[in-house]
């Protein structure tokens, strides 16, 4: 530590992550200079090890009186085409969508964004209706509308995407819109429900005074094609509307795109995905499985798993997905009879409960146990339909939810009554061992009586699993070329993030949409050095 900045890891107790004046002694002792030397401590990166109940932190430390310039992260200029037609569509405003024509927009070249659900402020009255009064709305809901099913189920922001684009632009985009600037420093960044429609609605905002339109309520139901090639897309109050290119970022959970994609010829492929319920313990039970007499530290806030149990001899892994401390669960159906469930949490996870899914892999091999083709491209569809069909059954109807305790899913048994939990539309016993059927059932009751062992207090009667998760990802793939990222037999189309097949949240979908928008800009523009400056960093 022989320059006026200095970068420290340090590993500590969480007492000493709290003391800022502990902090400069230590770092004093690290870098053997006085302690009156070191004047600031600035953290940029965080995280918490659960299992030894540290955190470690990396600091830049400043030293005899140089203090490190901080700078907020600003919006960059966009030029977008003001006055022009698109060249452009831009289906889904979801973040592979909104980044897509964020790219665009840096580009200069025109695009307009088609959404089939609603703004965030009539979305918010559409999700209270489902949540209070068992009413679903098909085209605005918790999947469909302004920024996507991230908007109101959690934005997180942790993601393994790292070598495949800009992750840090992401982040600093993010920040610059409003998001707490945390996330250019936790370990497992998060925004929070609470804040990200906040966020969403300044880029929407950005985009807009840049040239770029977006159209809510705008289904799209297919393609105008001429001589194989995409021309522009057919809304479904029957307007055509013509593009030289169209980015399609329909989300997850819009079947009826890749129907109407299957129709049109477009080249599609069965995905593996992952299926299974959400389980939810109260937070404190969380806390101190994880942190144990460290459970409640102010520095080490709601704790949260990630789980992995492989069964011994192979076959299919059961996993935690989507692990949400002090949130909630909510109804994340799309259509009149289907059951589905997520869970989402505010930034600051101060909730009751802590969620999480517990889902296993939905292979070819799963399928053709359940008697459907894997050949088939539109079989994990089914699929997800049948389970979300039986499961909205047992649960009585308007969307309240099956229900089981964790003790009495392991055990294969119906419980007399449920806990309390956050899901609005509340739980009904059931035998949701039984309604996930012979391919998923044995498996999470395996895994549970493995995680019963080794998590003592884990599976019991205060822990309830509602049914289903279904909608982890997608189960469909749209092939595209690994070079021009165009749908591989119709030119001028561009498939994108988690509907598409190829992003797993938030930050992996937004740099999936801004490499399309690379590829489109070499395409119309023979450069995209506005995405190698943002790669660069």
């Amino acid at each position: 530590m022989n320059t006026p900045l200095a970068l420290v890891e340090v590993d500590v107790h969480p007492d000493l992550a709290l003391d800022e004046e502990a902090l400069r002694r230590h770092c004093a002792r690290r870098g053997k200079v006085p302690l009156a030397d070191v004047t600031s401590l600035e953290i940029r990166r965080r995280s918490v090890d659960a299992r030894r109940g540290r955190v470690r932190l990396h600091l830049e430390v400043a030293l005899l009186g140089e203090r490190p310039e901080t700078i907020a992260p600003q919006p960059r200029p966009l030029r977008g085409g003001r006055g022009r037609a698109p060249r452009v569509i831009v289906v889904g405003a979801g973040p592979a969508g909104l980044f897509a024509a964020w790219g665009l927009a840096l580009a200069g070249i025109p695009a307009l964004i088609l959404e089939r659900g609603q703004a965030i402020r009539p979305r918010r009255r559409d999700l209270a209706a489902l949540s209070q009064r068992g009413e679903l709305n098909p085209e605005s809901n918790y999947c469909y509308g302004e920024g996507g099913a991230g908007t109101f189920s959690d934005g997180k922001l942790y993601t393994r995407a790292t070598k495949r684009g800009p992750v840090r632009a992401i982040l600093e985009a993010l920040a610059a819109y409003g998001a707490p600037p945390e996330i250019l420093v936790d370990a497992r960044p998060h925004i929070g429900t609470n804040r990200l429609p906040k966020v969403i609605t300044a880029m929407r905002e950005h985009l807009a005074s840049a040239g770029i339109e977006l159209r809510f309520g705008a289904r799209v139901d297919g393609l105008r094609l001429h001589e194989g090639s995409v021309a522009g897309v057919v809304l479904a109050d029957g307007q055509r509307i013509d593009a030289e290119a169209v980015v399609l970022a329909p989300g997850h959970s819009a079947r009826d795109v890749f129907r109407w994609l299957a129709a049109a010829g477009v080249e599609l492929a069965f995905k593996p995905f992952a299926m299974g319920v959400r389980i939810e313990h109260p937070q404190e039970i969380v806390d101190r499985i994880q942190f144990g007499e460290l459970a409640g530290h102010a520095a080490l806030g709601a704790a949260y798993y990630r789980l992995v149990e492989r069964p011994r001899g192979g076959g299919e892994a059961v996993f935690s997905f989507c692990m949400c401390p002090g949130g909630t669960i909510v109804p994340a159906a799309t259509e009149p009879g289907m059951q589905v469930v997520n869970g989402m949490s505010p930034h600051h996870h101060r909730g009751r409960f802590a969620n999480s899914g517990l889902v296993t892999e939905i292979n070819a091999e799963t399928l053709r146990g359940a008697g459907l083709n894997p050949d088939d491209p539109l079989a994990g569809l089914a699929y997800q339909a049948a389970l979300e069909a039986r499961a909205f059954a047992a649960g009585g109807g308007r969307f309240v939810a099956p229900g089981q305790t964790l003790r009495a899913l392991a055990a294969g048994e119906l419980d007399r009554s449920l806990p309390a939990t956050s899901y609005h539309r509340g739980a009904a016993p059931a035998r949701v061992d039984q309604l996930l059927g012979e391919e998923l059932g044995p498996r999470l009751q395996r895994a549970l009586l493995s995680l019963g062992r080794k998590m003592p207090g884990f599976v019991s009667d205060q822990a309830v699993a509602v049914g289903v998760e279904s909608r982890t990802s997608s189960p469909v793939r749209i092939p595209r070329d690994r070079e021009t990222l165009a749908a591989t037999r119709t030119p001028g189309l561009y498939p994108s993030g988690e509907g598409a097949g190829y992003a797993g949240g938030i930050v992996s979908a937004a740099v999936d949409g801004l490499r399309v928008a690379a590829s489109i800009s070499r395409s119309m523009l023979g450069s995209s050095a506005w995405f190698d400056e943002l790669a660069e960093g």
